[in-house]
């Protein structure tokens, strides 16, 4: 009988201790007790602006100084770019290195009738739009367009981008020397461009960048490759025409 009422008791005590989580437990060691957990919506708000913000900070970092997307508006460049396509312009190489011939870079149109530092004088008729054309002249060449060719440094160059279209003048002047500071342009699509044959080689400082890929729409997507001049002589070396 006494065997009996001892089980029943301790059936009892456990039971108890089981329902009972803040009661201590029987070998009289302490119970950790989880605390609540606190629920934050206006920490998780927080979080997620702060993602926000650094993302368009680091996308504004790049768009600025390192590669910016271009939407091609103009015809100038058919045959290598048609209007609509999106391309990627790189605005961090130019930094380091300078343009070289054959480069397509994007630029905006404005006029420095003097010195490149002075305020742009004109914008073409086109408007602000930035320009996108391939680079013909560097600084200090001499570019000079007859027999429907274009010529550097007394060189006619080879120019397989322009399928066969005639290059002429589209003023009275078919000669320039390039400024130390200034680069001669022209579109690929030559019947079709208003560019350095018109407006005269444009400043440095107005490039934005060199475009190098094009990736809108996807069936397009290809890297923009720099075409080389081999037979070109350098500016100090030009021959006489």
């Amino acid at each position: 009988m006494t065997d009996d009422r001892t089980a029943a008791d301790e059936d009892a005590h456990v039971t108890a201790t089981s329902a009972d989580p803040d009661s201590p437990p029987a070998d009289g060691a302490r119970r950790y007790t989880p605390g609540p957990v606190s629920r934050r919506p206006l920490g998780c708000l927080i979080e997620i602006a702060e993602t926000l913000i650094l993302t368009l900070v680091i996308f504004w970092v790049i768009q600025t100084f390192v590669a910016q997307p271009f939407q091609v508006q103009q015809d100038s460049m058919h045959g290598t770019l048609e209007e609509g396509q999106y391309v990627l312009v790189d605005k961090l190489t130019p930094h380091f290195d300078s343009h070289s011939r054959g480069d397509i870079v994007v630029f905006n149109p404005v006029i420095h009738e003097n010195a490149c530092a002075d305020p742009p004088s004109d914008l073409p008729a086109e408007g602000d739009t930035p320009f996108i054309k391939r680079v013909i002249g560097e600084p200090g060449e001499t570019v000079s367009i007859r027999d429907g060719s274009a010529f550097v440094n007394g060189v006619e160059i080879d120019e397989p981008y322009v399928h066969g279209a005639q290059t002429t003048p589209l003023s009275d002047e078919d000669t320039w020397t390039v400024p130390p500071d200034r680069l001669f342009v022209m579109g690929d699509n030559r019947l079709n461009s208003t560019d350095s044959r018109s407006f005269g080689p444009i400043c440095i400082r107005e490039v934005v960048g060199r475009a190098f890929l094009r990736y809108w729409p996807l069936d397009t997507l290809g890297v923009l490759q720099t075409p080389t001049y081999p037979n070109v002589p350098p500016a100090t070396a030009r021959t006489t025409e």
